[in-house]
Protein backbone atom coordinates (compact mmCIF):
# COMPACT_ATOMS: atom_id res chain seq x y z
CA UNK A 1 0.00 0.00 0.00
CA UNK A 2 2.63 2.27 0.96
CA UNK A 3 4.34 1.67 -2.67
CA UNK A 4 1.25 2.72 -4.44
CA UNK A 5 1.08 5.63 -2.51
CA UNK A 6 4.08 6.98 -3.47
CA UNK A 7 3.89 5.98 -7.31
CA UNK A 8 0.43 7.83 -7.64
CA UNK A 9 2.24 10.83 -5.44
CA UNK A 10 5.15 10.77 -7.91
CA UNK A 11 2.52 10.29 -10.67
CA UNK A 12 0.97 13.19 -9.56
CA UNK A 13 3.69 15.45 -8.99
CA UNK A 14 4.89 14.75 -12.50
CA UNK A 15 1.48 15.95 -13.81
CA UNK A 16 2.03 18.96 -12.00
CA UNK A 17 5.27 19.64 -13.23
CA UNK A 18 4.41 18.89 -16.81
CA UNK A 19 1.53 20.96 -16.65
CA UNK A 20 3.64 23.93 -15.31
CA UNK A 21 6.61 23.67 -17.89
CA UNK A 22 5.24 22.16 -21.20
CA UNK A 23 1.89 21.82 -21.33
CA UNK A 24 0.65 25.62 -20.20
CA UNK A 25 0.31 27.85 -23.00
CA UNK A 26 2.27 30.61 -21.17
CA UNK A 27 5.52 28.76 -21.78
CA UNK A 28 5.26 28.54 -25.39
CA UNK A 29 7.96 31.65 -25.97
CA UNK A 30 10.62 30.09 -23.74
CA UNK A 31 10.13 26.30 -25.40
CA UNK A 32 11.09 27.87 -28.33
CA UNK A 33 14.34 29.65 -27.27
CA UNK A 34 17.39 27.68 -28.55
CA UNK A 35 20.54 28.97 -28.67
CA UNK A 36 19.84 30.03 -32.38
CA UNK A 37 18.00 32.42 -30.87
CA UNK A 38 20.23 33.86 -28.52
CA UNK A 39 23.02 33.99 -31.45
CA UNK A 40 20.45 35.92 -33.82
CA UNK A 41 19.81 38.49 -30.64
CA UNK A 42 23.69 39.00 -30.03
CA UNK A 43 23.41 40.01 -33.96
CA UNK A 44 20.93 42.31 -33.77
CA UNK A 45 22.44 43.68 -30.95
CA UNK A 46 25.39 44.10 -32.99
CA UNK A 47 23.65 45.64 -35.38
CA UNK A 48 22.54 48.25 -33.08
CA UNK A 49 25.64 49.14 -31.66
CA UNK A 50 26.81 49.41 -36.03
CA UNK A 51 23.63 52.02 -36.48
CA UNK A 52 24.97 53.86 -33.30
CA UNK A 53 28.19 54.74 -34.58
CA UNK A 54 26.91 55.38 -38.34
CA UNK A 55 24.06 58.04 -36.82
CA UNK A 56 27.54 59.86 -35.08
CA UNK A 57 29.32 60.10 -38.38
CA UNK A 58 26.07 60.63 -40.38
CA UNK A 59 25.85 64.16 -39.36
CA UNK A 60 26.36 67.32 -41.51
CA UNK A 61 30.09 69.01 -41.01
CA UNK A 62 28.47 72.74 -41.19
CA UNK A 63 32.33 74.03 -41.58
CA UNK A 64 33.11 71.72 -44.77
CA UNK A 65 29.66 73.26 -45.92
CA UNK A 66 30.21 76.53 -45.09
CA UNK A 67 34.63 76.19 -46.57
CA UNK A 68 32.65 74.59 -49.70
CA UNK A 69 30.37 77.52 -50.28
CA UNK A 70 32.97 80.14 -50.22
CA UNK A 71 34.10 79.43 -53.69
CA UNK A 72 30.66 80.86 -55.17
CA UNK A 73 29.66 83.32 -52.99
CA UNK A 74 30.81 86.18 -56.02
CA UNK A 75 28.04 84.92 -57.67
CA UNK A 76 24.93 84.88 -55.67
CA UNK A 77 22.25 82.70 -57.99
CA UNK A 78 24.88 79.75 -57.75
CA UNK A 79 25.64 80.40 -53.52
CA UNK A 80 21.97 80.32 -53.30
CA UNK A 81 21.64 77.12 -55.39
CA UNK A 82 24.28 74.96 -53.79
CA UNK A 83 23.17 76.41 -50.36
CA UNK A 84 19.47 75.31 -50.49
CA UNK A 85 20.86 71.74 -52.02
CA UNK A 86 22.63 71.60 -48.60
CA UNK A 87 19.22 73.03 -47.23
CA UNK A 88 17.58 70.35 -48.49
CA UNK A 89 19.82 67.49 -47.62
CA UNK A 90 20.06 68.66 -43.93
CA UNK A 91 16.19 68.55 -43.82
CA UNK A 92 16.06 65.03 -45.45
CA UNK A 93 18.45 64.18 -42.88
CA UNK A 94 15.83 65.52 -40.01
CA UNK A 95 12.98 63.67 -41.42
CA UNK A 96 14.98 60.44 -41.75
CA UNK A 97 16.18 60.42 -37.87
CA UNK A 98 12.51 61.98 -36.89
CA UNK A 99 11.46 58.58 -38.87
CA UNK A 100 14.39 56.52 -37.11
CA UNK A 101 12.90 58.19 -33.70
CA UNK A 102 9.12 56.87 -34.01
CA UNK A 103 10.44 53.88 -35.22
CA UNK A 104 13.26 53.54 -32.18
CA UNK A 105 10.45 54.18 -29.77
CA UNK A 106 8.12 51.63 -30.93
CA UNK A 107 10.93 49.17 -31.73
CA UNK A 108 11.75 50.41 -27.48
CA UNK A 109 8.16 49.25 -26.34
CA UNK A 110 7.84 46.11 -28.13
CA UNK A 111 11.33 44.63 -26.43
CA UNK A 112 10.23 46.38 -23.61
CA UNK A 113 7.23 43.46 -23.87
CA UNK A 114 9.31 40.48 -24.37
CA UNK A 115 11.51 41.52 -21.63
CA UNK A 116 8.44 41.34 -19.01
CA UNK A 117 7.22 38.43 -20.84
CA UNK A 118 10.44 36.46 -20.44
CA UNK A 119 11.21 37.74 -16.87
CA UNK A 120 7.22 36.20 -16.22
CA UNK A 121 8.00 32.60 -17.91
CA UNK A 122 11.23 32.87 -16.12
CA UNK A 123 9.43 33.15 -12.32
CA UNK A 124 6.98 30.57 -13.57
CA UNK A 125 9.73 28.13 -13.93
CA UNK A 126 11.97 29.36 -10.96
CA UNK A 127 8.65 28.30 -8.94
CA UNK A 128 8.01 24.85 -10.95
CA UNK A 129 11.75 23.83 -10.13
CA UNK A 130 11.60 24.60 -6.64
CA UNK A 131 8.64 22.42 -6.59
CA UNK A 132 10.82 19.76 -8.38
CA UNK A 133 13.65 20.03 -6.25
CA UNK A 134 11.63 19.66 -3.03
CA UNK A 135 9.86 16.55 -4.63
CA UNK A 136 12.93 14.95 -5.37
CA UNK A 137 14.25 15.61 -2.25
CA UNK A 138 12.04 14.26 0.14
CA UNK A 139 11.36 11.07 -2.62
CA UNK A 140 15.56 10.38 -2.91
CA UNK A 141 16.08 7.22 -4.66
CA UNK A 142 13.04 5.52 -3.08
CA UNK A 143 10.60 6.97 -5.66
CA UNK A 144 12.51 5.22 -8.65
CA UNK A 145 13.05 1.95 -6.72
CA UNK A 146 9.42 2.08 -5.50
CA UNK A 147 8.23 2.95 -9.32
CA UNK A 148 10.27 -0.33 -10.49
CA UNK A 149 9.01 -2.40 -7.51
CA UNK A 150 5.81 -1.58 -8.45
CA UNK A 151 5.72 -3.14 -11.76
CA UNK A 152 3.50 -6.15 -12.69
CA UNK A 153 5.01 -7.92 -15.50
CA UNK A 154 8.59 -7.29 -17.23
CA UNK A 155 6.72 -5.57 -19.80
CA UNK A 156 5.73 -3.10 -17.47
CA UNK A 157 8.91 -2.41 -15.61
CA UNK A 158 10.42 -1.44 -19.01
CA UNK A 159 7.55 1.13 -19.74
CA UNK A 160 8.39 2.32 -15.75
CA UNK A 161 11.89 2.52 -16.26
CA UNK A 162 11.13 4.62 -19.81
CA UNK A 163 8.91 6.62 -17.89
CA UNK A 164 11.49 7.67 -15.25
CA UNK A 165 14.19 8.23 -18.26
CA UNK A 166 11.91 10.38 -19.84
CA UNK A 167 11.38 12.38 -16.49
CA UNK A 168 15.09 13.06 -16.00
CA UNK A 169 15.29 13.85 -19.48
CA UNK A 170 12.16 15.97 -19.01
CA UNK A 171 14.11 17.52 -16.21
CA UNK A 172 17.08 18.21 -18.37
CA UNK A 173 15.64 19.72 -21.22
CA UNK A 174 13.68 22.64 -19.07
CA UNK A 175 16.76 23.09 -16.91
CA UNK A 176 18.29 23.85 -20.55
CA UNK A 177 15.17 26.30 -21.27
CA UNK A 178 15.64 27.92 -17.99
CA UNK A 179 19.40 28.85 -18.73
CA UNK A 180 18.37 29.83 -22.12
CA UNK A 181 15.11 32.36 -21.11
CA UNK A 182 17.57 33.53 -18.32
CA UNK A 183 20.54 34.49 -20.91
CA UNK A 184 17.54 36.09 -23.10
CA UNK A 185 16.10 38.19 -20.49
CA UNK A 186 20.30 39.90 -20.39
CA UNK A 187 20.10 40.08 -24.12
CA UNK A 188 16.83 42.01 -23.68
CA UNK A 189 17.99 44.11 -21.11
CA UNK A 190 21.61 45.22 -23.14
CA UNK A 191 19.07 45.55 -26.45
CA UNK A 192 16.47 47.84 -24.75
CA UNK A 193 19.86 49.71 -23.34
CA UNK A 194 20.96 49.74 -26.91
CA UNK A 195 17.95 50.95 -28.31
CA UNK A 196 17.69 53.83 -26.12
CA UNK A 197 21.21 55.22 -26.53
CA UNK A 198 20.02 55.21 -30.29
CA UNK A 199 17.41 56.81 -29.72
CA UNK A 200 18.87 59.64 -27.73
CA UNK A 201 21.54 59.90 -30.60
CA UNK A 202 18.76 60.46 -32.77
CA UNK A 203 17.38 62.89 -30.63
CA UNK A 204 20.57 64.54 -30.82
CA UNK A 205 21.38 64.63 -34.06
CA UNK A 206 17.68 66.27 -34.79
CA UNK A 207 18.77 68.84 -32.39
CA UNK A 208 22.64 68.93 -34.31
CA UNK A 209 20.56 68.88 -37.76
CA UNK A 210 18.34 71.84 -37.10
CA UNK A 211 20.80 73.89 -35.36
CA UNK A 212 22.93 73.71 -38.73
CA UNK A 213 20.10 74.33 -40.91
CA UNK A 214 19.44 77.66 -38.93
CA UNK A 215 23.28 78.69 -39.18
CA UNK A 216 23.18 78.25 -42.85
CA UNK A 217 19.61 80.20 -43.24
CA UNK A 218 21.01 83.16 -41.37
CA UNK A 219 24.04 82.73 -43.18
CA UNK A 220 22.08 83.06 -46.11
CA UNK A 221 20.26 86.17 -45.14
CA UNK A 222 23.75 87.79 -43.89
CA UNK A 223 25.13 86.91 -47.46
CA UNK A 224 22.37 88.43 -49.84
CA UNK A 225 21.58 91.44 -47.33
CA UNK A 226 24.89 92.27 -47.44
CA UNK A 227 25.10 91.74 -51.16
CA UNK A 228 22.12 94.22 -51.90
CA UNK A 229 22.81 96.38 -49.84
CA UNK A 230 26.37 97.30 -50.65
CA UNK A 231 26.35 100.59 -51.66
CA UNK A 232 28.91 100.59 -54.35
CA UNK A 233 26.57 97.70 -55.93
CA UNK A 234 23.44 98.87 -55.54
CA UNK A 235 22.76 99.58 -59.30
CA UNK A 236 23.43 96.16 -60.26
CA UNK A 237 21.63 94.50 -57.14
CA UNK A 238 18.85 96.21 -58.28
CA UNK A 239 19.33 95.59 -62.00
CA UNK A 240 20.14 92.04 -60.42
CA UNK A 241 16.56 91.87 -59.01
CA UNK A 242 14.37 93.25 -61.77
CA UNK A 243 15.99 90.59 -63.69
CA UNK A 244 15.08 88.06 -61.07
CA UNK A 245 11.15 89.08 -61.12
CA UNK A 246 11.03 89.33 -64.66
CA UNK A 247 12.65 85.76 -64.78
CA UNK A 248 10.31 84.40 -62.50
CA UNK A 249 7.49 85.97 -64.46
CA UNK A 250 8.59 84.46 -67.40
CA UNK A 251 8.58 81.19 -65.92
CA UNK A 252 4.87 81.19 -64.42
CA UNK A 253 4.01 82.72 -67.74
CA UNK A 254 5.01 79.65 -70.02
CA UNK A 255 3.15 77.49 -67.47
CA UNK A 256 0.23 79.46 -67.92
CA UNK A 257 0.43 79.58 -71.63
CA UNK A 258 0.91 75.49 -71.12
CA UNK A 259 -1.88 75.03 -69.17
CA UNK A 260 -4.10 77.43 -71.60
CA UNK A 261 -3.24 74.80 -74.51
CA UNK A 262 -4.21 71.94 -72.43
CA UNK A 263 -7.54 73.30 -71.82
CA UNK A 264 -8.21 74.37 -75.35
CA UNK A 265 -7.34 70.35 -76.61
CA UNK A 266 -9.61 69.40 -73.04
CA UNK A 267 -12.37 71.83 -74.27
CA UNK A 268 -12.04 70.41 -77.91
CA UNK A 269 -12.45 66.94 -76.73
CA UNK A 270 -15.22 66.38 -74.19
CA UNK A 271 -16.32 69.73 -73.25
CA UNK A 272 -14.81 69.60 -69.83
CA UNK A 273 -12.29 72.15 -67.75
CA UNK A 274 -11.61 72.98 -64.25
CA UNK A 275 -13.82 76.05 -63.13
CA UNK A 276 -13.73 78.64 -59.98
CA UNK A 277 -16.59 79.18 -59.02
CA UNK A 278 -16.20 82.03 -56.63
CA UNK A 279 -15.46 80.98 -53.45
CA UNK A 280 -13.15 82.68 -50.91
CA UNK A 281 -9.93 81.17 -50.60
CA UNK A 282 -8.47 79.49 -47.50
CA UNK A 283 -5.71 80.77 -45.91
CA UNK A 284 -2.55 78.71 -46.94
CA UNK A 285 -0.25 79.47 -43.94
CA UNK A 286 -2.89 77.75 -41.31
CA UNK A 287 -0.90 78.21 -38.53
CA UNK A 288 0.17 81.41 -38.56
CA UNK A 289 -1.16 84.28 -39.36
CA UNK A 290 1.37 87.51 -39.32
CA UNK A 291 2.04 89.11 -42.74
CA UNK A 292 5.60 90.41 -42.87
CA UNK A 293 5.19 92.16 -46.48
CA UNK A 294 2.29 93.40 -48.23
CA UNK A 295 0.91 93.38 -51.96
CA UNK A 296 1.72 96.41 -53.66
CA UNK A 297 4.64 99.14 -53.95
CA UNK A 298 7.14 99.24 -50.85
CA UNK A 299 10.23 100.00 -49.66
CA UNK A 300 12.14 96.97 -50.75
CA UNK A 301 14.10 95.87 -47.43
CA UNK A 302 17.41 95.80 -48.23
CA UNK A 303 17.69 97.83 -51.96
CA UNK A 304 16.08 100.56 -50.35
CA UNK A 305 14.28 101.96 -53.12
CA UNK A 306 10.48 101.18 -54.05
CA UNK A 307 9.69 98.30 -55.72
CA UNK A 308 6.43 96.20 -56.55
CA UNK A 309 5.91 93.39 -54.10
CA UNK A 310 3.29 90.81 -56.50
CA UNK A 311 2.69 89.07 -53.75
CA UNK A 312 1.93 88.66 -49.32
CA UNK A 313 4.76 87.46 -47.53
CA UNK A 314 3.23 85.33 -44.41
CA UNK A 315 5.86 85.17 -41.45
CA UNK A 316 5.92 81.27 -40.10
CA UNK A 317 9.01 79.16 -39.00
CA UNK A 318 10.40 76.63 -41.29
CA UNK A 319 8.97 72.95 -41.72
CA UNK A 320 5.58 74.97 -40.66
CA UNK A 321 2.25 73.94 -43.04
CA UNK A 322 1.63 75.45 -46.21
CA UNK A 323 -2.09 74.62 -47.52
CA UNK A 324 -3.73 75.05 -50.95
CA UNK A 325 -5.88 78.34 -51.41
CA UNK A 326 -8.89 77.10 -53.33
CA UNK A 327 -9.56 73.67 -55.08
CA UNK A 328 -7.49 73.17 -57.95
CA UNK A 329 -5.15 71.49 -60.14
CA UNK A 330 -1.43 71.61 -59.55
CA UNK A 331 0.38 72.54 -62.49
CA UNK A 332 4.15 73.08 -61.21
CA UNK A 333 5.87 71.73 -58.36
CA UNK A 334 9.74 72.41 -59.03
CA UNK A 335 12.93 74.49 -57.94
CA UNK A 336 13.55 77.68 -58.89
CA UNK A 337 16.96 79.66 -57.94
CA UNK A 338 14.90 82.68 -57.25
CA UNK A 339 11.57 81.37 -56.04
CA UNK A 340 13.14 78.66 -54.11
CA UNK A 341 10.74 75.42 -54.05
CA UNK A 342 7.28 76.24 -55.32
CA UNK A 343 4.19 75.15 -56.23
CA UNK A 344 1.86 76.85 -58.58
CA UNK A 345 -2.25 75.77 -58.51
CA UNK A 346 -4.95 76.22 -61.56
CA UNK A 347 -8.07 76.90 -60.35
CA UNK A 348 -9.99 77.58 -63.40
CA UNK A 349 -11.00 80.98 -65.49
CA UNK A 350 -7.35 81.70 -65.84
CA UNK A 351 -7.13 82.27 -61.65
CA UNK A 352 -3.61 80.37 -60.32
CA UNK A 353 -2.15 81.05 -56.83
CA UNK A 354 1.66 80.70 -56.71
CA UNK A 355 3.41 79.38 -53.13
CA UNK A 356 7.40 80.26 -53.33
CA UNK A 357 10.41 79.63 -50.98
CA UNK A 358 9.11 76.17 -49.53
CA UNK A 359 11.50 74.28 -47.48
CA UNK A 360 9.43 70.43 -48.84
CA UNK A 361 6.75 70.08 -51.76
CA UNK A 362 4.26 67.44 -51.02
CA UNK A 363 2.21 67.36 -54.43
CA UNK A 364 3.54 67.05 -57.63
CA UNK A 365 2.56 67.83 -61.22
CA UNK A 366 -0.91 66.91 -62.33
CA UNK A 367 -2.27 66.12 -58.88
CA UNK A 368 -5.68 67.97 -57.98
CA UNK A 369 -5.72 69.04 -54.59
CA UNK A 370 -8.78 70.85 -52.69
CA UNK A 371 -8.94 73.83 -50.68
CA UNK A 372 -6.97 73.56 -47.16
CA UNK A 373 -4.92 70.73 -48.51
CA UNK A 374 -1.70 70.65 -47.01
CA UNK A 375 0.98 70.85 -50.22
CA UNK A 376 3.83 72.02 -48.90
CA UNK A 377 6.14 73.43 -45.12
CA UNK A 378 7.13 76.59 -45.28
CA UNK A 379 11.14 77.01 -45.88
CA UNK A 380 13.67 80.11 -46.98
CA UNK A 381 14.81 78.47 -50.22
CA UNK A 382 15.65 80.70 -53.38
CA UNK A 383 16.47 84.30 -52.63
CA UNK A 384 14.81 84.72 -49.17
CA UNK A 385 15.96 86.10 -46.22
CA UNK A 386 14.68 83.92 -43.84
CA UNK A 387 11.70 81.38 -43.61
CA UNK A 388 8.54 82.30 -45.16
CA UNK A 389 5.65 81.98 -47.52
CA UNK A 390 5.40 84.39 -50.49
CA UNK A 391 2.14 83.83 -51.57
CA UNK A 392 0.96 84.88 -54.93
CA UNK A 393 -2.62 85.78 -57.43
CA UNK A 394 -2.66 85.91 -60.75
CA UNK A 395 -5.71 86.84 -63.17
CA UNK A 396 -5.85 86.68 -66.77
CA UNK A 397 -1.92 86.42 -67.09
CA UNK A 398 -0.92 89.25 -64.64
CA UNK A 399 -0.66 89.67 -60.47
CA UNK A 400 -3.59 90.67 -58.50
CA UNK A 401 -3.66 91.32 -54.62
CA UNK A 402 -4.67 87.99 -52.92
CA UNK A 403 -6.75 90.21 -50.68
CA UNK A 404 -9.32 89.70 -53.26
CA UNK A 405 -9.69 85.86 -52.62
CA UNK A 406 -9.02 86.11 -49.20
CA UNK A 407 -10.95 86.71 -46.03
CA UNK A 408 -9.57 88.85 -43.61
Amino acid sequence: MKHKKSVICAVVAFLVLATVFGMGSSTTVAKELTSDSIKEKEEQIKAAEEEKKELQNGLSDLKQIKKDLEKSKNDLSKYVEELDANLADIESKIEELKQLIADKEAEIADTEKKLEEAQRIEQEQYEAMKVRIKFMYEKSDDFYLETIFSAKSFGDILNKADYIEQLSAYDREMLDQYALNSQMIQLYKEELETEKEILDEAKAGVVAEQASLQALIGEKEQQITAYQSDINNKEAAIKEYEEDIAAQTAVITALEKAVAEEKAKLLAENGSVITYDGGVFAWPAPSYTRVSSEYGNRMHPTLGVVKFHNGIDLAAPSGSPISAAYDGKVVASDYNASMGKYIMIDHGNDLYTIYMHASALYVSKGETVAKGQEIAAVGSTGRSTGPHLHFGVRLNGSYVSPWNYLSK
